[in-house]
C-alpha cells in the first residue's frame, strides 16, 4: 500500500539516536552508527522522530510500504521496554489518532488545523477607540531581521547575543518580543518555507566574526521546526567557535514556553 513513511538520509545522520528516543513505536535502531528502519510495520509515519534529529536527516516521505500493524509494534515494544513502553506508545497512538481526525494538510504533523473560539473579554480602552501610534511598544532595534536579507557583518550583531525565530513563533506567542527580542540581535528564518541553501554558511559567518556569547534558537513546538535547530547547530560547528552558548526554546501551539534547554 501507498503510504506516509519515514525516510532517513544516511549521509545526514551523525548516529546520535535521539530519533530512537522519539520514535514511541520502536521503529529505528543505531546500526554501525546509523539510524536504520527496523521494520516497515512498525513506522506509523506521523514522524514524532524529525523533531528530535539534530541534522535533518529524517523526512517524512509517501510511497509503497508494509501496510502499519499496531498488534505487532505493541508485541515489538513490550519486548524492548515493557509495560511502561507500552503505555507510552499507547499515548502517542492516542494523540496520532486524534490527529487523524482533524482537516487533511500538506502531510507535516505542523501543518494541522487548529482553532479555539477567543475568550470573549471586555476590551481594553486602546481598542476601545480610534488609537494612533503604538499600543505595546516594539522591542526590535534592528532592521532588516530576515536571516536571507541581514549582512554579516550588521552593527547590530556586534558583542550581543542572538536570538535565531521561527517565522511563526511570534505569531503564536505574544511574550516572545519582550521575552526574546528585548535587547538582542534576531535573525528570523523557517526551514520548511525559505530557500534554505546558504543559511548555514551565513549564520556560520555572523557567528564567527561578531562577538556573540550566546544564541538562541526559538522554534514553536512542530516536527518541521527542527530544522531551524539543525541549521544553528551546523552554523555553529562550522564557525569553529568553542566559547559559544547555545539553547533552544520551544514555543508551544498555545503560546506557552514549553521548554528551554542548553545543546
Amino acid at each position: 500500500m501507498k503510504r506516509k513513511i519515514i525516510e532517513i538520509d544516511e549521509a545526514l545522520c551523525n548516529g546520535c539516536g535521539e530519533c530512537v528516543t522519539g520514535c514511541a513505536e520502536g521503529a529505528l535502531q543505531i546500526i554501525d552508527g546509523k539510524a536504520k528502519m527496523v521494520k516497515e510495520q512498525f513506522c506509523d509515519g506521523f514522524g514524532d522522530c524529525i523533531g528530535t534529529c539534530p541534522t535533518g536527516a529524517l523526512t517524512i516521505v509517501e510511497r509503497e510500504a508494509d501496510e502499519f500493524d499496531i498488534e505487532s509494534v505493541r508485541e515489538h515494544v513490550r519486548n524492548l521496554g515493557g509495560d511502561e513502553a507500552v503505555k507510552r506508545m499507547d499515548d502517542a497512538t492516542a494523540i496520532h489518532d486524534a490527529k487523524e481526525k482533524q482537516p487533511p494538510s500538506s502531510g507535516c504533523p505542523g501543518m494541522q488545523l487548529r482553532f479555539s473560539e477567543p475568550s470573549k473579554v471586555v476590551k481594553s480602552k486602546a481598542e476601545s477607540r480610534e488609537v494612533s501610534g503604538q499600543v505595546i511598544p516594539s522591542e526590535l532595534n534592528q532592521w532588516p531581521t530576515q536571516l536571507h536579507l541581514v549582512p554579516t557583518d550588521a552593527p547590530f550583531f556586534k558583542n550581543r547575543e542572538l536570538v535565531v525565530l521561527s517565522t511563526c513563533a511570534p505569531s503564536a506567542s505574544p511574550d516572545v518580543n519582550w521575552r526574546f527580542v528585548r535587547g538582542r540581535a534576531i535573525a528570523i528564518a523557517c526551514p520548511k518555507l525559505d530557500r534554505t541553501e546558504g543559511y548555514v554558511e551565513k549564520l556560520a559567518e555572523i557567528l564567527k566574526s561578531n562577538g556573540i556569547p550566546k544564541v538562541i534558537i526559538v522554534r514553536m513546538e512542530v516536527p518541521c521546526c527542527g530544522g531551524l535547530t539543525a541549521i544553528v547547530r551546523q552554523a555553529a560547528q562550522l564557525s569553529g567557535r568553542t566559547n559559544l552558548i547555545v539553547e533552544e526554546a520551544t514555543i508551544g501551539l498555545n503560546g506557552d514556553l514549553v521548554d528551554t534547554k542548553e545543546l
